[in-house]
């Protein structure tokens, strides 16, 4: 987790620094503006060349900054570099236009409330004290604005204070504006993340569990399937029953597979498990295998929405996902409808049944976490697919259309070119 903020705190310096150096830009375009049209159409008498210099000593350190920040992540020294350099370029084209007089002094503030939103403390400070320093300062060492009429003077003042009002709020505003739009996006990312850490424990802790239950389940499925191959030796049994016999051992014998291969999987699956597969066929075999443990479903598939050519990833708990999406659904209604589409870069396989459709606790949480035990099952399917799924990239919606419909949408390898 430390890591994982360390590379957060830096995808975010980086941000601020690139919005810090956008801004400049436009102070930049400003400064030079009011520096060439101030003399001509306030008739005030500036040191042109000096001021000059200041905005294009500014311009280079924006360029350099920019160079450096595409090399290199950003860091809080790097921050604090630019900040300074904007409070003392601010404060030298004060100095030779008047000084602490100048109404366009009060611009020495945007740099401390930025280094507030983003620096730690001491660095604020820094900034801060450099701020007041300069304004201080000023108030003793300055070119005096050569303007005679006081009147006017007061005018031009006041106009001024106006244009520093606006620049100071549109400069706050924007970077206050995409700074907390950034922070809501880095808690929206940190909250995913905290919730997939949770359901991944989850799954641990549930693999746990299963290892156990195969471990204990392989002596009464062996029992069960000697009994049940008695039974159906029986030269006593009429059809019927020895049909039904028949189909038990299938089940046992189902049900040996799935705990023989649980048991070999628990607490070693790994990410390279994961297999590229095409879509139409893998999901027919699942459905076949699903068909064979639940025979008397009434259920259909139709994958003609996806052609062969195309391919995405699965591992076993995928396909195991499915297999309780497909049982929830039979369990739900009397018909169960598969069928699988390309949606744009994704393939989207739907699950439908004609029943009563989700209760609304169920949509609300959408798998995200287990539901307790209930009558037609243990309450952890949903939450098992739904892990399964975001596990490899996809996503998992639940909604009522005259029955329930389980959405799965995962995404399509991209096509070698």
């Amino acid at each position: 987790m430390s890591l994982l903020s360390a590379v957060d705190q830096a995808s975010e310096l980086a941000a601020s620094l690139r919005r810090l150096l956008a801004l400049r830009w436009g102070l930049l375009v400003g400064e030079t503006v009011a520096i060439l049209a101030v003399p001509a159409v306030l008739d005030i008498a500036l040191p042109r060349a000096p001021m000059l210099l200041v905005v294009a000593l500014q311009a280079a350190a924006n360029l350099l900054a920019g160079r450096r920040l595409a090399r290199r992540q950003a860091c809080d020294a790097d921050l604090l570099v630019q900040l300074v350099i904007d409070v003392v370029a601010l404060a030298v084209l004060m100095f030779f236009s008047g000084g602490a007089a100048n109404p366009l002094i009060s611009l020495l503030l945007p740099p401390v409330a930025v280094a507030a939103l983003i620096l730690p403390g001491r660095w604020v400070a820094v900034v801060a004290g450099l701020a007041v320093m300069a304004y201080s300062l000023l108030n003793v060492l300055y070119l005096p604005l050569p303007i005679a009429d006081a009147a006017r003077a007061a005018r031009l003042h006041l106009a001024g204070m106006w244009v520093t009002f606006v620049l100071s709020a549109t400069m706050l505003a924007w970077l206050v504006v995409r700074m907390t739009a950034s922070i809501r996006r880095r808690d929206a990312e940190l909250a995913a993340i905290r919730e997939k850490a949770l359901r991944d424990e989850r799954v641990i802790a549930l693999g746990a569990l299963a290892a156990g239950a195969a471990h204990e389940l392989s002596t009464p499925l062996a029992t069960m399937a000697i009994l049940a191959e008695e039974l159906e030796s029986d030269p006593n049994l009429d059809e019927a029953t020895r049909a039904d016999v028949g189909v038990l051992r299938k089940q046992v014998a189902a049900c040996k597979r799935i705990i023989s291969g649980l048991a070999e999987r628990a607490g070693a699956e790994r990410l390279d498990s994961v297999r590229a597969v095409q879509p139409d066929r893998w999901l027919g075999e699942v459905f076949a295998r699903w068909r064979d443990l639940r025979p008397r479903a009434v259920a259909t598939l139709d994958s003609s929405g996806v052609s062969p050519g195309l391919t995405f990833a699965v591992d076993t708990t995928l396909e195991q996902g499915l297999l309780n999406l497909f049982n929830n659904a039979a369990d739900a209604g009397s018909k169960v409808l598969v069928s699988a589409v390309r949606t744009g870069d994704d393939v989207t396989i739907e699950v439908r049944d004609n029943g009563r459709g989700f209760p609304p606790a169920v949509l609300e949480q959408a798998g995200r976490a287990p539901f307790p035990a209930h009558a037609g099952g243990s309450g952890i399917g949903l939450f098992l697919a739904q892990a399964a799924i975001a596990r490899l990239g996809g996503r998992l919606t639940l909604e009522n259309d005259e029955g329930g419909v389980a959405r799965v949408v995962m995404p399509l390898k991209k096509q070698q070119a």
